[in-house]
């Protein structure tokens, strides 16, 4: 073919390489994410890494480009390219399962390991891909007069390819067909590319010799990722949402819901038991902080910031009945796994599959009770912490209503609760703070009206014997009145414009792995 038509699809090519540098991206940060966390640590180190490696891509692909300057070169960088991406997942999956061990035994020398191999693997395909951008401009001049418009229009070809890039994995491929496929599917991308440049500039003779290549690729998607990501003890279902990697594990008649890096249990559920001594009973107990004696039947309506599988909706369905009960869970794959394993099919729930924060806002309704639990370190959207934040809820509260929030802690750190608890404390007249047994939750109760620990006890006095209140309200009760905390400590205020929650948690977390590890070498 003629030298202007392979200068012609040579924008295509800097178009389709733009989506797959961008993609890469998104889909390494997910297949980090199943064993390290969402926390913007993780995205930090991600994306910095990334512009190191395209940075070095840069440099050398514009020095091969001068010793170089063939359409042959380019398209060979961009099928191997292609291959580098699709060898990723095959490498990392092995890398990352015992990572994802070593993260259950706390192993912190193994999980840097295994993170820093994982990175190693991206660094080849990483930097072909950022040779592509030096090498096309060096083809695509002709003359020195047009450095500069022929410059800007392939950045920009390569920049709209990238935006693109950016979503096509978050809404379309990990969804549909996991992390592990879509960087197959990135790979394609890559290769199909190569292969149509090689074809286009140099024959068919020269595009045979590469012909192996979607072979390979197709062979990865068929026999290369066989069992499951993780090989969690029990595990029944596993799936990628848009938002988390979730896993469903069932022991001893039980079933728990886990996300991402999995060191939290976000739902449980018990074909006859309520009762899982956890944080999630708390939430029972809430409006019994006002004055006594306050009766069942005051409950008319509640809210759960954080739904996730339905464990809170169905305790509160047991204890209250049919009250209304509004849920929002962003993620409808959670929605669809709740229903699905854990029972959340109660007719007076309504689901929101939407962010809570906005949901609550635009409620036309008041609650007496209104939970909070989309906190679990590191899984802590920072505007639901927010001195902001705190005032939609208390304005959504009815007069007897009260906040309760899960909140995550250490043994000897508690400058989260003490943060939280300071900004809630700008809004509202009342906190009172209770540590849940063998855990690592504590429970922060809000009241709209003033209220007291003793309202509590004398609520629970009156109730303890009544044989119409479930007993699953007055041992809830019963923990919360003997396992209260002192008060949250002056700290730091939470707002829309600063909220360094992601710090805390961070170095909290960090700071729990360093002790542990060297607790375990004494």
């Amino acid at each position: 073919m003629s030298e202007q038509t392979s200068r012609r699809y040579l924008y295509f090519a800097v178009f389709f390489s733009g989506i797959a540098s961008l993609a890469l991206e998104m889909a390494a940060s997910r297949l980090l994410e199943k064993v390290f966390g969402t926390s913007n640590l993780v995205w930090a180190v991600v994306i910095g890494l990334i512009l190191i490696y395209l940075a070095v891509g840069y440099f050398i692909g514009g020095r091969w480009a001068d010793r170089s300057p063939h359409f042959q070169t380019l398209y060979q960088i961009i099928t191997w390219a292609g291959v580098a991406v699709a060898l990723v997942p095959v490498i990392a999956r092995p890398i990352l399962s015992l990572a994802a061990d070593a993260f259950d035994q706390l192993q912190i020398g193994l999980l840097a390991g295994s993170f820093t191999a994982v990175f190693v693997l991206l660094l080849v395909p990483v930097i072909l891909m950022g040779m592509i951008s030096p090498f096309a401009i060096r083809l695509a001049i002709q003359q020195s007069t047009d450095a500069g418009r022929i410059s800007g229009k392939i950045y920009a070809i390569s920049t709209l390819g990238s935006f693109l890039g950016t979503f096509l994995p978050v809404l379309l491929l990990i969804p549909t067909i996991g992390t592990n496929h879509t960087f197959l599917a990135i790979a394609a991308l890559l290769v199909l590319t190569g292969l149509a440049g090689l074809l286009i500039a140099c024959g068919w003779k020269k595009a045979l010799v590469y012909a192996w290549t979607p072979l390979l690729i197709i062979g990865l998607w068929l026999w290369g990722f066989p069992g499951s990501d993780k090989n969690s003890q029990g595990q029944v279902y596993e799936t990628e949402s848009s938002y988390n990697y979730i896993q469903v594990i069932q022991k001893d008649g039980y079933t728990f819901l886990r996300l991402n890096e999995g060191q939290g249990v976000h739902s449980m559920y018990h074909a006859t038991e309520l009762n899982y001594y956890g944080p999630w009973e708390q939430v029972l107990v809430a409006p019994f902080f006002n004055k006594p004696p306050y009766s069942l039947s005051a409950v008319q309506r509640i809210a759960i910031i954080g739904l996730a599988a339905g464990t809170s909706a169905r305790q509160a369905t047991a204890v209250y009945g049919e009250v209304p009960i509004d849920g929002w869970e962003i993620d409808s794959k959670i929605v669809e796994v709740g229903r699905e394993y854990f029972g959340m099919t109660m007719p007076n729930l309504t689901v929101y599959e939407q962010d809570g924060r906005w949901g609550l806002e635009h409620s036309p309704y008041r609650y007496q009770i209104i939970s909070v639990d989309a906190y679990r370190p590191p899984y802590i959207p920072w505007h639901l912490t927010t001195q902001e934040f705190f005032q939609v809820v208390y304005d959504h509260l009815a007069d007897d209503g009260v906040m309760v929030i899960n909140v995550g802690r250490t043994n000897d750190d508690r400058r989260l609760i003490d943060s939280l608890g300071t900004t809630i404390l700008t809004v509202f007249p009342t906190v009172h703070v209770i540590d849940v047994p063998n855990t690592y939750n504590s429970i922060i109760f809000a009241s709209r009206q003033p209220t007291s620990t003793d309202n509590l006890y004398e609520n629970f006095m009156a109730m303890r014997d009544d044989k119409t209140v479930n007993p699953l309200l007055t041992y809830s009760m019963a923990v919360a009145i003997s396992s209260q905390s002192a008060p949250p400590q002056p700290s730091l205020v939470f707002t829309d414009d600063c909220a360094p929650v992601e710090w805390i948690t961070n170095d909290m977390i960090v700071g729990y792995l360093l002790r542990t590890n060297l607790e375990d070498l004494q």
